[in-house]
């Protein structure tokens, strides 16, 4: 994909084509345990608020434009009223100051957070967080990666010490397979993992090998999603998988939506959940992907 797209492309990346929602009719998601939480299977999460939209500069810059501080807590009301009642989003000062106001203005969601990595002292970053009153936090994957990538993943431990120590749960975020099998077979302490369904530490380079092809832009490759899939599946503790639609790669239609969501909810374990970014400047995204996610929960319910 061209590192610049075409507005014409943008636009379809986002105005999928609504799905009919009955009034007051969508059923909440329901909630599975994640330590003492009751915690929704579907969690809003936080990279579209932050600007970041894995897909173009223009729409990344769309979502800075469109997410004021009054659309964030419009989002997350919304939410709540369709029972997500979880954010997942970074730990980082705007984040934490838009939680806040949320919060005095009676909002409830409960939060997890990401450490904010460009931070020059994450061990205070995990403090201040742990100050907002989170259920849990977990060590960015990207740092996580590029531990694994120099050799010096155990570097990650001395973060989830300091996680553990704040007295919330403790994640630990990667999209690599192999990190998952490598903590599993050490016996890390760590409450859940935060899976995403793609490579994005690969280099271009790797990339290339790879498809054999010149890549642009994020590289997203199915193989890596379903490799992902089955170690979540394997893994001995509840995994939050995001990057589900790809970063709207897999939004062409409702059907194609649907599918992704099927998909994940085959290989995914009771207990794990999955983390949706929403941008609703086109549409009612939150109306529309707890309609899917219900739909696709029936669809792969087991007939026995």
């Amino acid at each position: 994909m061209s590192g610049t797209i075409a507005r014409r492309d943008l636009l379809c990346a986002c105005l999928v084509h609504a799905l009919p929602v009955p009034g007051g009719q969508v059923p909440a998601p329901p909630k599975v345990k994640l330590g003492s939480y009751q915690v929704s299977r579907l969690i809003v999460g936080g990279n579209p608020i932050s600007g970041f939209s894995h897909f173009s500069a223009e729409m990344s810059r769309e979502m800075v434009d469109y997410f004021t501080a009054e659309r964030v807590k419009a989002l997350l009301r919304r939410c709540e009223a369709f029972g997500i009642n979880t954010w997942q989003s970074r730990g980082d000062t705007h984040i934490m100051r838009l939680l806040h106001e949320y919060r005095l203005e009676g909002g409830r969601i409960q939060w997890i957070a990401q450490t904010a990595s460009e931070y020059a002292d994450i061990f205070r970053n995990i403090r201040t967080i742990a100050s907002y009153q989170p259920i849990a936090i977990y060590h960015h994957g990207t740092q996580t990666d590029r531990f694994w990538r120099a050799g010096q993943i155990d570097r990650t431990l001395d973060y989830l010490k300091a996680i553990r120590d704040t007295g919330v749960l403790v994640g630990l975020g990667t999209h690599i397979p192999e990190v998952i099998d490598y903590v599993e077979s050490k016996g890390w302490d760590v409450d859940f993992y935060m899976t995403c369904l793609y490579n994005l530490s690969r280099t271009r380079e790797e990339a290339e090998r790879l498809t054999g092809a010149a890549v642009q832009g994020e590289f997203f490759w199915d193989p890596d999603r379903q490799a992902m899939l089955r170690r979540v599946r394997q893994a001995s503790k509840p995994c939050l998988i995001f990057k589900v639609y790809a970063a709207s790669r897999k939004c062409q239609s409702p059907d194609t939506m649907r599918s992704a969501l099927e998909e994940v909810l085959r290989a995914a374990k009771p207990t794990d959940c999955i983390v949706i970014g929403m941008f609703p400047k086109y549409k009612d995204q939150v109306a529309e992907n707890c309609l899917l996610f219900h739909e696709a929960l029936q669809a792969t319910r087991p007939t026995s």
